[in-house]
């Protein structure tokens, strides 16, 4: 990830003094005092724009964008989709390169900052591509949904699947995975993150892993289906009084 830095510019202005009068000039008379001005008023300060609520995108370099512009990633285009629909989100992409469902867990309360209304969990990726045990990745996965669901956040988990690396009995062991905890916590459930996406070379870049612009907003196709319908029960529960 960069990070710009952005460097402050100090103006500094010079006082003028008027050039000094001849001492032979004639003595003027003492000019009459000036009226006291009122003392200035404060211009009143706007009050500050209420924070927006927040729908948290927590995953790996799928959600992160590597290789696209920040506006080009799944959560941004998610973000624009919501602006579209009339609903008033800002949605954060919670995104590390190379991170599994150990780094998600770990930087939780991080990504949880802020009005969370909705956690996407995106994660388990890289999980796979190293072969990690499948126990840990549920017991990751199901510890990031209970502490999301104990603060009232509603999780949508995106499934991922397994890299042929390991052998059928890991494939079919980490898809069931993703179903299962689903189930367990009732979660809104988006069954392949890259479905359409993942394995046609014109969607992805030349890693053959990571979309193209055009494959991201397949991505994005995906998780709308079902982040739409909870920001909309979101969007109208915010709307009624006392909310």
């Amino acid at each position: 990830m960069r990070i710009w830095l952005a460097a402050a510019l100090a103006a500094c202005a010079l006082a003028c003094s008027s050039p000094r009068g001849d001492d032979r000039d004639e003595a003027r008379p003492a000019a009459a005092p000036a009226a006291t001005a009122p003392a200035p008023t404060a211009a009143p300060v706007a009050a500050a724009a209420p924070a927006r609520p927040r729908i948290v995108a927590l995953g790996d370099s799928l959600t992160a964008g590597l290789g696209l512009s920040t506006a080009s990633a799944y959560p941004a285009l998610l973000e624009q989709r919501l602006k579209d629909s009339g609903m008033d989100f800002e949605v954060v992409n919670a995104g590390i390169s190379g991170d599994t469902s150990a780094g998600g867990l770990e930087r939780l309360d991080w990504a949880l900052q802020g009005d969370v209304r909705v956690l996407i969990v995106a994660l388990g990726a890289n999980d796979g591509l190293r072969g990690l045990p499948l126990d840990q990745l549920r017991r990751n996965l199901s510890e990031i949904v209970e502490r999301a669901q104990a603060r009232g956040i509603t999780v949508v988990l995106a499934g991922m699947e397994a890299p042929p690396n390991y052998g059928r009995d890991y494939i079919a062991g980490f898809h069931k995975v993703y179903p299962e905890v689903a189930a367990q916590y009732r979660l809104a459930f988006v069954p392949f993150l890259l479905q359409n996406v993942a394995g046609n070379a014109a969607l992805n870049q030349r890693d053959g892993i990571h979309p193209t612009p055009e494959g991201a907003r397949i991505v994005a196709d995906n998780v709308w289906t079902v982040l739409k319908p909870i920001a909309q029960a979101q969007a109208a529960h915010r709307g009624r009084p006392g909310s």
